[in-house]
């Protein structure tokens, strides 16, 4: 029976039909993997926060927050009390709004708000963007190990039927 092949080298040329050399990093990676007999790579999750900085930390947080039914149910008690209080409540007790109808101060608060907060939404998305594309790379990754597995294993499987065709042969040849 033929010898199952043990280094990357050896893999690339009998699975894929290529040299090591002239496959990419990523199957050079899936090969050296299975070669050496190791069964899992790296977790997609686990790479990206071991990539994330504090400021990426920070923008999910923001984006979390800034994108819950929470934030936006609290934000909007929050416009109908600015303009509760500037039309009726500060009027009824004979003081003079701090702002007004048309609220110029509160429509300087959001403008700065959205001006802040669509930058840190943005770096999110991209930050998550990031993780999808760590999570698409471990998928072909696992993708591609599968695959040499099950090719690895027809080969053998193959082999195995050939050397049984042998024995029945030299045994009927014998009988």
């Amino acid at each position: 029976m033929q010898r199952t092949p043990r280094t990357p080298e050896e893999l690339a040329e009998e699975l894929l039909g290529r040299r090591f050399g002239d496959l990419d990093a990523e199957d050079q990676d899936v090969l050296r993997r299975i070669a050496s007999g190791a069964v899992g790579g790296p977790n997609a999750d686990e790479l990206a926060a071991l990539h994330a900085t504090r400021a990426d930390r920070l923008a999910d947080g923001v984006a979390a927050v800034g994108g819950s039914w929470g934030f936006i149910i609290a934000f909007a008690v929050v416009l109908f009390s600015w303009m509760l209080l500037n039309s009726s409540i500060l009027t009824a007790l004979g003081l003079k709004p701090f702002d007004g109808y048309p609220y110029i101060f509160l429509n300087l608060m959001l403008s700065m708000l959205a001006a802040i907060q669509a930058p840190v939404i943005m770096m999110s998305q991209n930050r998550q963007a990031d993780k999808d594309r760590i999570t698409a790379r471990h998928d072909y990754e696992v993708n591609l190990r599968t695959q040499l597995e099950i090719i690895r294993l027809h080969r053998r499987f193959d082999q195995l039927l050939v050397h049984l065709e042998a024995r029945k042969s030299e045994h009927d040849k014998a009988g």
